[in-house]
């Protein structure tokens, strides 16, 4: 029974915010982020604690692969480096992936593509799918390791656009932040 109130409270949550939303865009202003029932599900669950461990963790694994990716490209040196670097990357990103859409499921009560992340899941698309194309060129020996390096390149460049699309709505949710209550005195 309680799981049953919570989700016809979920969806009466998202209807409301549905609305707010449509009524939003038709005043120019922005929708907020989060609603309050949205805001207390995010800050009481342990996937947002997931999330904030795993993001830059990746960041850091990234950091490290493009490094390696570059001085191969520049060298010719270090292409096993490389290419095992590109792999975890893959790896962190596919845990982020499935860690971050319990996360939208526990949220938002939808798993991919909730309307406050719809754009910033539709790159992570992209970004899923040049990773993934490296791997399957990897493990397919398709292309050469040059190709196959410049594919990672450029799902480094997708997945640093996306990380920008996140942040920015980290900044989003920080500032639109409710006020404490206020107590009397």
């Amino acid at each position: 029974m309680g799981g049953r109130a919570l989700s016809l409270t979920s969806q009466m949550d998202m209807r409301a915010q549905q609305k707010k939303s449509a009524a939003s865009a038709a005043s120019g202003a922005a929708a907020p982020l989060y609603s309050y029932a949205q805001r207390q599900r995010r800050d009481e669950s342990v996937w947002t604690l997931v999330q904030g461990i795993l993001a830059p963790v990746q960041f850091l694994i990234f950091a490290v692969s493009l490094f390696l990716v570059i001085r191969f490209l520049v060298s010719g040196e270090g292409e096993q480096a490389a290419n095992i670097s590109i792999l975890v990357k893959t790896a962190a990103l596919y845990s982020i992936m499935v860690t971050g859409s319990i996360w939208e499921k526990v949220v938002f009560d939808e798993w991919l593509f909730a309307p406050a992340f719809f754009w910033e899941d539709v790159f992570s698309m992209v970004v899923l799918a040049l990773h993934t194309a490296y791997v399957v060129m990897v493990y397919g020996g398709w292309g050469t390791v040059e190709e196959r390096m410049y594919v990672a390149l450029a799902a480094y460049v997708a997945y640093v656009i996306n990380a920008g699309q996140f942040l920015y709505k980290l900044r989003l949710a920080r500032l639109e932040a409710p006020a404490p209550p206020m107590v009397a005195a």
